[in-house]
């Protein structure tokens, strides 16, 4: 017999996020594009940030039929926050403010969803400052500077929108952590886990 989840945030009712979740306004709208073998894993922080922020939509798939009238909301000026040669550093600015559109999935599968829609790999590419440092302890991180889908969400609009914070954003996230790691035990979070 399958555990009760909570309808908000997915989460087992033993185990439920929302009363961390916050609901934070940005003047930056955020689009999350999540691979569709994300969107039932258990450690899903697309869905924490989705939930977390007022100004921001989240949608589930590979290829996106819709996307270029997702890509043009009046009034904003997209961007892809993906780290490459030609990603300018994120920076606030004067101006429209940004559709900041954000791949969800594994790195590999992030490629593919830009593969599979011209209309996303030909937005301007912007990244984050190098040298970020995750706090997600279950993965060990592909490369230097990698981070969850909400961490690079927080640390985007802390940079696009200070001195205003998001760092409300990580509550959930980090509880989410703590919870995984509880459940399985320090002994056996230290014999896979433990990437120090």
């Amino acid at each position: 017999m399958p555990r009760p989840t909570c309808q908000h945030c997915q989460r087992p009712t033993t185990h439920c996020l929302c009363s961390l979740i916050p609901s934070l306004p940005s003047r930056t709208r955020v689009l999350i594009l999540q691979h569709s073998s994300e969107a039932s894993h258990a450690l899903n922080t697309a869905r924490l940030a989705a939930l977390g922020l007022q100004n921001v939509e989240l949608v589930i798939g590979e290829v996106f039929d819709d996307l270029q009238s997702l890509l043009n909301p009046p009034g904003y000026q997209p961007c892809l926050l993906f780290p490459d040669e030609s990603a300018r550093p994120l920076q606030a600015g004067p101006g429209l403010p940004l559709l900041l559109v954000v791949p969800d999935g594994t790195w590999r599968k992030a490629r593919k969803l830009l593969h599979l829609n011209p209309f996303l790999a030909a937005l301007p590419r912007v990244s984050l400052p190098a040298g970020g440092v995750s706090r997600y302890r279950l993965r060990k991180a592909p490369e230097a500077g990698a981070l969850a889908t909400v961490e690079a969400i927080a640390q985007a609009l802390n940079i696009l929108e200070s001195p205003a914070s998001f760092n409300e954003l990580l509550r959930p996230f980090e509880a989410l952590i703590a919870g995984q790691i509880s459940a399985m035990g320090d002994d056996t979070y230290r014999r896979n886990h433990d990437f120090s």
